[in-house]
């Protein structure tokens, strides 16, 4: 289903219904058509304003009729008792409106979103203000671009001013409740589940379809037209999904770049000059014989040299540039257009496009995205990493900005695309790597000259100068001796002394060093191709062999970009596994305080149980070869199964919990309550063979230990404030190591227990009543897992610092994530912490050892007097000596750091 913007109030809803008849009901409309309603008032509240959100019917719809839309309506309501009878009181009040005036809400939606607008059309907004929003990823900037936008719809056909005056004024209503800057409304401080946030995700709901539908002329259910003249326009207006590539150099102009080199200018002025002076000054009935040979030779080496440099180059255009057409030919995402969903390759995706995703294929997000309504049932989940370098999954809801080259790994949902190509945040940062003709200069030159041919240069130069002026002196003593101490003629001889010195500059010109440099380079270009790696010009073979400063990605790069389980407390003792090449179950099993086997059986039984069966994880003797699902529930089976227990046997074996087998016709048996963002926790129970229930639950640690009354000690024990205050500290050390924590706590019920029972004195997450079954829980353990080291990167960090190369952490991750992992791959030693200090922690280094990225740009950047942002040296030349880990960065803030180090002179 897909909601589509409109507000009525309750006055002129009584007036139509008032005037409505039987003709005048649309009966495709009403069988198409479902209506929610979201009430902002309480039973006391004078009936003022009611939200009417017309909800299109999809193939998953339910039955579309006026039962089912009360159902549907009562449904979305908060459960809590205190809320909800004021909720019901005033839907059930106007329903029976809704449902009478059906026909005349559906009549206002079909006009307001079908106003005639003439082909190309300018749209109310520009590029800048939808890069804008995807640049600030706010509510508020979503508000301010609708804000604009109202202000500048286009004009309409005659007789339909009445419809566009009505959607202005409803998007201008609409602003006003988001608010247009961070100071508005206090909506950070709403509480969870409350009925200001619930209207907000509305308003949030709303805004997005307000901008398809309204300003970008799209809508939600049908997408745009497949018309080419309207697509077309789309791309003029906003830009095309296709970075334009670098412009191929031709033949020639690859030979000229080649010939640039300072040797070759040296060897191809004495070649020619060689060739002159042997040619010309014959003596009187002298012959030439092979007097041309010399000069020749040194030209002939010069024509090798470039030949061979410009062909590999130029075939290594061609074979980047195959590489690239096939992969963009491959990459395809399911687009809404004209109410057809249609396959098409990213780069004909435009703004305005209803980019539907799923998380089966682990979509890739080719543009930047507006979440589009209603949420989905456990909502959409996006991997960030690759842009910020959190490994945690972000959770997004209608109206939130999906960025491009995120990934979906968990939910499905319609999202509006809002920016394309170079204005979308991926699509800049490709056009920066590739040397994109879209990107545009951002004062970060000087780049361009690799190690070595710098340095054959300078000593290209030291040769020519020191050649020079051996052939001067040559040349002079030559002209010393022979005019003034022999008296020979200088008309006859003074050709010969220039001879001379020309043959000694020559000498002194290493002619062979540039075809010796080529072809070694030639050799390593193609056993690197043998290798997978494709190098598009020769000399960046010998950067890597030059660097002295290697700045290194966190997730992914150093770590395993896998969640892990590598701490866990329980029966009093913490255990905290910091060799990246030991398991946290083999950790324990050596431990001297391992727990008793009997806490290990219950702890793998409770993971086995309570976790989805969407998660699996495969084995390969102890390493993991696969793995589907929730990563955190992956780390909590690979834990398991270090443990050497079988999770998916452990589930077979399970009544009410088994779906193979004898034990499967009793799945029934066991309640599965599912986790949710109200109740921060999952829980599964399953029936004990004397009778009764054992409730399995996971979930936040602050929400699960706070409904812990007992501990598992080996036996079950009062669990007093100490203790709970002693893991409340462990828990809270594991979370400055950049760890998630969660509790795992069970409870035995009896039999006849009720499920749906509500606690009188423990709320959810959410204020509401939380279930009964879940509170007096017996804490079992507290596992803290984390994104851990590669094995081999110790080891290799380490021949880094004796090789004499530098290591820095660049990374978005948190601060303390990023210091744990620095100080684990040994980026940071003890002694970049201030003496005394404990803890590995950011707060505890010294100072500019740890940077964030806002604090790093506005110390290295300066606004000059046009008001532009220049980069200064001078002040990145204080800070990145110290400079160790720099945290929360984003993919400029890295550019800018090797842009620095690289123009460094110190």
């Amino acid at each position: 289903m897909v909601k589509t913007f409109m507000e009525v109030s309750a006055e002129s809803d009584d007036k139509s219904t008032e005037k409505m008849t039987a003709d005048s009901v649309d009966e495709n409309n009403v069988d198409e058509e479902n209506v929610d309603v979201d009430v902002a008032a309480d039973e006391k509240t004078p009936p003022q304003k009611i939200s009417l959100e017309i909800t299109s019917g999809d193939a998953d719809a339910e039955a579309n009729t006026p039962e089912a839309s009360a159902e549907s309506v009562s449904s979305q309501s908060p459960r809590s008792p205190r809320m909800g009878g004021a909720l019901a009181a005033a839907i059930d009040s106007s329903l029976r409106s809704i449902q009478s005036a059906g026909s005349v809400l559906s009549h206002m939606v079909n006009a307001f979103l079908q106003v005639n607008v003439a082909p190309k059309t300018p749209f109310p907004v520009t590029t800048k203000d939808l890069s804008d929003l995807s640049n600030d990823r706010t509510h508020q900037a979503l508000a301010r671009v609708l804000e604009k936008a109202a202000a500048n719809l286009p004009p309409c056909a005659p007789g339909e001013e009445e419809e566009l005056k009505s959607a202005r004024v409803k998007i201008e209503a609409l602003v006003k409740r988001i608010g247009t800057s961070e100071d508005d409304a206090g909506h950070g401080m709403m509480k969870s589940g409350s009925m200001q946030e619930l209207q907000r995700g509305h308003d949030m709901e709303s805004a997005a379809n307000a901008l398809a539908t309204v300003i970008l002329r799209s809508r939600p259910e049908d997408g745009i037209t497949n018309d080419a003249v309207d697509i077309e326009f789309r791309r003029e207006t906003f830009g095309t999904n296709a970075i334009a590539d670098k412009k191929l150099d031709s033949f020639l102009k690859l030979c000229w770049d080649a010939v640039q080199d300072f040797v070759l200018i040296m060897l191809i002025v004495l070649g020619i000059i060689g060739l002159v002076v042997e040619t010309t000054t014959l003596k009187e009935g002298e012959k030439c014989g092979a007097c041309w040979l010399e000069g020749f030779a040194i030209l002939l080496s010069v024509l090798i040299v470039v030949l061979v440099t410009a062909s590999i180059d130029y075939a290594k255009q061609f074979a980047f540039i195959r590489l690239t057409r096939s992969l963009h030919e491959t990459n395809t995402k399911a687009v809404v257009r004209n109410g057809h969903q249609m396959s098409v390759t990213d780069d004909d995706i435009v703004v305005g496009d209803i980019l539907s995703v799923n998380a089966h294929n682990l979509a890739s997000i080719p543009a930047d995205c507006i979440l589009l309504g209603p949420p989905i049932s456990g909502g959409l989940k996006m991997d960030e990493s690759s842009l910020t370098g959190e490994s945690k999954l972000i959770s997004k809801k209608p109206g939130d900005v999906v960025l491009s080259g995120t990934t979906a790994v968990q939910g499905s949902a319609k999202m509006l695309v809002i920016a394309v190509g170079i204005n979308s945040v991926a699509g800049r940062i490709k056009a920066r790597v590739y040397d994109s003709t879209d990107h545009e200069g951002d004062g970060l030159d000087g780049d361009e000259d690799s190690p070595l041919f710098v340095k054959l240069e300078k000593i290209a130069k030291q040769i020519g100068i020191a050649g020079t002026l051996a052939a001067l002196l040559s040349f002079v003593v030559n002209c010393i001796k022979g005019f003034l101490f022999e008296g020979l003629s200088p008309r006859q001889y003074i050709i010969d002394y220039i001879v001379v010195a020309i043959t000694v500059l020559a000498v002194a010109v290493p002619e062979g060093l540039p075809l010796a440099v080529t072809l070694a380079l030639a050799f390593s270009s193609n056993k690197m191709m043998k290798e997978q790696n494709l190098v598009k010009h020769l000399d960046a073979c010998e950067t890597m062999g030059c660097a002295t400063t290697i700045c290194t990605d966190k997730t992914g790069t150093l770590t395993s970009n896998k969640m892990t389980a590598r701490s866990i407390y329980t029966n009093g003792t913490d255990f905290t596994c910091n060799d990246p090449s030991m398991s946290l179950g083999d950790f324990i099993k050596i431990s001297p305080d391992r727990p008793k086997d009997s806490i290990l059986t219950l702890i793998t039984t409770l993971i086995a149980v309570d976790t989805m069966d969407e998660t699996t994880v495969e084995f390969e003797g102890d390493k993991m070869t696969a793995s589907t699902g929730n990563p955190t529930e992956v780390a909590l089976l690979a834990f398991a199964q270090s443990l050497g227990e079988n999770c998916q046997d452990l589930r077979d074996s399970t009544r009410g919990r088994s779906l193979k087998g004898a034990l499967s016709e009793f799945l029934v048996e066991g309640k599965q309550i599912e986790f949710s963002s109200a109740r921060k926790m999952m829980s599964w129970a399953v029936p004990k063979v004397e009778g009764g229930y054992r409730i399995y639950c996971k979930g936040a640690s602050e929400v699960v230990l706070a409904r812990c009354t007992t501990q598992l000690t080996g036996s079950t024990t009062e669990l007093d404030d100490d203790t709970r205050q002693r893991i409340l500290g462990v828990s809270e050390a594991y979370n400055r190591r950049g760890m998630r924590t969660l509790v795992l706590a069970y409870r035995d019920l009896p039999g006849g227990a009720d499920f749906d029972a509500k606690s009188a004195n423990i709320l959810n997450a959410d204020g509401t009543e939380a279930l009964e079954v879940e509170t007096n829980l017996t804490f079992a353990a507290l596992v803290g897992i984390e994104d851990p080291l590669r094995p081999e990167v110790q080891g290799a960090i380490k021949q880094c610092y004796e090789a004499g190369i530098d290591v820095r952490l660049v990374t978005g991750d948190s601060p303390n994530t990023a210091v744990s992992i620095a100080y684990q791959a040994g980026i940071l030693k003890d002694f970049h912490f201030a003496d005394g200090s404990d803890e590995k922690i950011a707060a505890n280094l010294k100072p500019n050892v740890l940077m964030e990225g806002k604090v790093f740009r506005r110390k290295v950047y300066q606004i000059d007097d046009d008001g532009e942002k220049e980069f200064d040296q001078a002040a990145f030349d204080k800070i990145w000596p110290h400079l160790r880990v720099l945290a929360r960065s984003s993919p400029d803030d890295k550019l800018t750091l090797a842009h620095g180090l690289n123009q460094s002179t110190l």
